[in-house]
């Protein structure tokens, strides 16, 4: 049985099922492992794992700790307790559909200017910020016009291109998370180019290493945890990067109660800019899929970031972010009351708990039926009075959410 516990219950003999956060944050060979002696257990305690999951069936049990099901549903409870659902203030003037079409330009344009960029840098030449500049300000023009565009296209997923997509994507992250917080365009214009350039220290370091097909060794770890020194030595050469870009590569994993690296800053020692780029960065990297580990569905990612919020993040900010991509953000698999399995399509208009979904299957009956939309948030139709329940795994279904939504095919 999978449990969940927190760090202070765990001991020797026990079965380490998940450590419970990004790969690049723990020092072990596996995610799963049986801690031998005291000496293990403090090196999980170091590298500041505050709770995780344990196998009972392989090793010593905590008795009263929550299965994996119960400290689940416990989060997704304590969220909807927490938050005010409604949406923002934010008007879209532009249709997700007329909007669509542009999107796809604008982040097909920024994959194409951060492999020019990091191949550059490779070669030795300076990061051309103009370059850089150009793609985020067409990709603030985007969000401005419809802010969900961009960010449901962040749903597609290439693995062979990771570095280049994971750039583009926590840029598109921070780009509509600094727009839902009401900071001005200039300057959202500002931590997008950070957000593009987060990582190009990585051009630093053997691509064999980035991309090893297994976790790392105790001295590969610490090699690439050096990514984000490396970065920021980078854009201090170019003389016409801002701050807020150069906060944004440098502190992006960097941790509010000071577990994170490089500096193992605190608090606000992190700049706002670089504590809103650590969870977007951990949001993308956590639902891509890796050689070594299966991405999550993002309706589990926001849990995880509200589980973190806790700790790691400044809870206020992760629980921002988390409206603003949503509880169940755009191509999530759910379950509704009514029994009917759907996608959700677009996020709610009213209510982020309320989306416009496609329904896929019947539950009920056990058979897919004809794809169809539901608005949750209608007041009549046919979403009237139905509402989610919670999210489905779509590999148990055998169902490819993103077939339903119109964003195959964009790259």
């Amino acid at each position: 049985m999978i449990k969940k516990i927190s760090i202070e219950k765990l001991q020797p003999g026990m079965f380490v099922q998940n450590f419970n956060c990004s790969w690049l944050e723990h020092p072990f060979l596996t995610n799963s492992v049986l801690l031998k002696n005291d000496k293990e257990v403090v090196k999980v305690k170091e590298f500041g794992i505050r709770e995780l999951y344990i196998d009972t069936e392989k090793g010593a049990d905590v008795g009263d700790a929550p299965t994996l099901e119960e400290a689940h549903l416990k989060s997704t409870e304590e969220m909807h307790q927490v938050f005010d659902w409604g949406r923002s203030d934010i008007v879209n003037p532009v249709q997700i559909e007329e909007e669509l079409p542009k999107a796809k330009r604008v982040k097909q344009d920024a994959k194409k200017a951060i492999t020019d960029i990091m191949s550059d840098i490779k070669m030795g030449k300076q990061v051309e910020v103009e370059k850089a500049e150009h793609v985020v300000e067409n990709m603030v023009d985007s969000v401005f016009r419809n802010s969900d565009a961009l960010t449901s296209l962040s749903r597609i997923k290439d693995s062979d291109q990771y570095l280049f997509m994971h750039s583009v994507n926590v840029c598109v992250l921070l780009v509509s998370f600094c727009r839902f917080m009401g900071i001005g365009r200039d300057v959202i214009v500002k931590v997008g180019v950070g957000g593009l350039l987060h990582d190009v220290g990585k051009t630093k370091i053997s691509p064999s290493l980035l991309n090893k097909p297994s976790h790392l060794t105790q001295k590969e770890f610490e090699l690439i945890q050096k990514h984000a020194a490396l970065s920021r030595e980078i854009l201090l050469k170019t003389t016409t990067i801002s701050m807020e870009a150069i906060q944004v590569a440098y502190q992006h994993h960097e941790r509010f109660d000071g577990s994170g690296y490089p500096d193992k800053l605190q608090g606000d020692q992190i700049s706002l800019f670089g504590q809103m780029a650590s969870i977007a960065d951990v949001y993308d990297a956590i639902t891509t899929d890796r050689v070594y580990h299966k991405g999550v569905e993002p309706a589990d990612a926001i849990r995880m970031i509200f589980d973190w919020s806790k700790h790691h993040f400044r809870e206020d900010l992760a629980h921002r972010f988390i409206k603003c991509v949503g509880i169940y953000p755009v191509g999530t698999l759910v379950r509704l009351e009514s029994g009917l399995i759907a996608v959700v399509a677009e996020p709610g208009k009213t209510n982020i708990l309320c989306p416009l979904v496609k329904v896929v299957y019947d539950s009920n009956k056990h058979r897919f039926v004809k794809p169809h939309d539901m608005d949750l948030g209608g007041r009549d139709g046919s979403g009237a009075g139905d509402r989610i329940i919670g999210y489905e795994n779509p590999i148990k279904h055998g169902i490819n959410p993103l077939d339903y939504i119109n964003l195959q095919g964009i790259f």
